[in-house]
């Protein structure tokens, strides 16, 4: 069964204006079963994954490229780095020639963080690039393709095709992640599958950086970095706790970010105030990885443990992210934090406005409005702040505050 995604009106849109359209991604997300869904009957599809044709694109790119033509989409590309300068030839030849040069080539790719300097080093002003993650809820649940905006217009657009869930679907939902296999196959045991997903992450993307040596301290790491989900973002503390240097920290962070594994908020600051504390925090984009990799066994102890708070929040952060990446639009996100322990959740920044948003676990939380008057110290316009949490509704907390339900997402 295949569950229609959101970016595919943006691929087919973007592959009209250019020459290429690259998506990126973890693994097993789904970006070759996309591609493949939703390419015309004329593109050919090629993965260096195979030898002979990673072989031939080693050796002869010219020849690669005669041999398989184009429309042509490409696979694992960042296995043969060299073949986008050959792409850069075609593409600029063709343009050249007065001929068109649209949606030539759409490239997948699993590790941004080696491709991405390549890309944009011989590319630059012809690709396309868009980021891609697991299902969000919006996909699963087959609603329509819809960036999260905190208005309460849009919010009330969206649960016009939302249901209410309870707080136990919810952490269901947290518990089994959004990968597709996992969501299609209703037989495939989840334990199973994350643990083979971890091995191949690990074996196959990690193993190939010079930065790591020991593959067991980095599997060590991956668990640290699942436990701190929704956390600051400190390097010397995980650099103590995984037993390795702080720039090497720093490093698998960067490696974490950049193959879609981690998204990475950032602080909101300006020179208005020296106050503001300035330490990133992470969060997973697949919660039923974190959840595997913190050994938590079911939903209802996940539910009712220690972690439960730190999950909620990375599942909201994470389908507001989704829904940016869906959209083909980069995320204006960050969190709210100064000396005097005065914390916001997340903030959306569109031009001069700041929407402030609180998650919340409960269905009526109370003062979760406290720290929105913090904002009043930027010479930005503060629009009414939300609060995602288990309300029936979107009905409001007050007059500058708003509750909205978490299944609106």
């Amino acid at each position: 069964m295949y569950i229609t995604r959101h970016l595919e009106g943006q691929i087919l849109e973007a592959s009209k204006h250019y020459p290429v359209v690259m998506v990126c991604g973890q693994r097993q997300v789904g970006k070759s079963t996309m591609l493949n869904h939703i390419r015309e009957e004329g593109r050919r599809y090629v993965t260096l994954d195979d030898g002979n044709a990673r072989r031939l694109a080693e050796n002869d790119p010219s020849l690669f490229f005669e041999t398989y033509g184009y429309p042509l989409l490409i696979d694992e590309f960042q296995r043969v780095p060299s073949i986008l300068l050959e792409i850069k030839r075609i593409v600029d030849e063709r343009a050249l020639n007065g001929e068109d040069n649209s949606g030539m080539f759409w490239l997948i790719g699993s590790q941004k963080f080696r491709m991405m300097r390549d890309v944009s080093e011989s590319l630059a002003g012809r690709v396309a690039i868009f980021d891609m993650s697991s299902l969000s809820c919006a996909e699963i649940e087959g609603r329509p393709a819809m960036l999260f905006r905190p208005d309460t217009d849009s919010l009330r657009e969206r649960l016009r095709y939302s249901r209410a869930k309870t707080i136990h679907e919810i952490f269901s939902d947290i518990f089994r992640g959004g990968m597709p296999k996992l969501r299609t196959d209703n037989f495939l045991d989840r334990d199973r599958f994350y643990m083979d997903y971890v091995n191949t992450y690990i074996e196959r993307d990690v193993r190939e950086l010079a930065q790591v040596g020991k593959l067991s301290e980095f599997y060590d790491f991956l668990v640290f970095m699942a436990a701190r989900t929704g956390q600051e973002l400190k390097y010397d503390e995980i650099a103590k706790a995984v037993g390795v240097s702080a720039p090497t920290a720093k490093s698998w962070v960067s490696i974490l970010e950049s193959s879609g594994i981690i998204y990475i908020l950032r602080p909101y600051h300006s020179n208005i105030t020296k106050r503001l504390v300035k330490t990133p925090k992470t969060y997973f984009m697949d919660t039923g990885l974190a959840a595997y990799l913190c050994r938590w066994p079911s939903a209802e102890t996940l539910e009712n443990g220690a972690m439960d708070g730190a999950f909620l929040e990375t599942y909201v952060v994470t389908e507001i992210v989704k829904s940016y990446y869906n959209a083909g639009k980069p995320a204006d996100l960050f969190y709210y934090r100064d000396i005097d322990r005065r914390e916001i959740d997340l903030l959306i920044v569109e031009g001069d406005r700041i929407y402030p948003i609180e998650i919340k676990k409960n269905k009526a939380p109370s003062k979760p409005d406290k720290n929105f008057k913090a904002l009043q110290q930027f010479k930005s316009d503060i629009q009414p702040g939300i609060i995602l949490c288990m309300s029936d509704d979107l009905i409001p907390y007050d007059r500058e505050s708003w509750y909205c339900p978490i299944s609106a997402l």
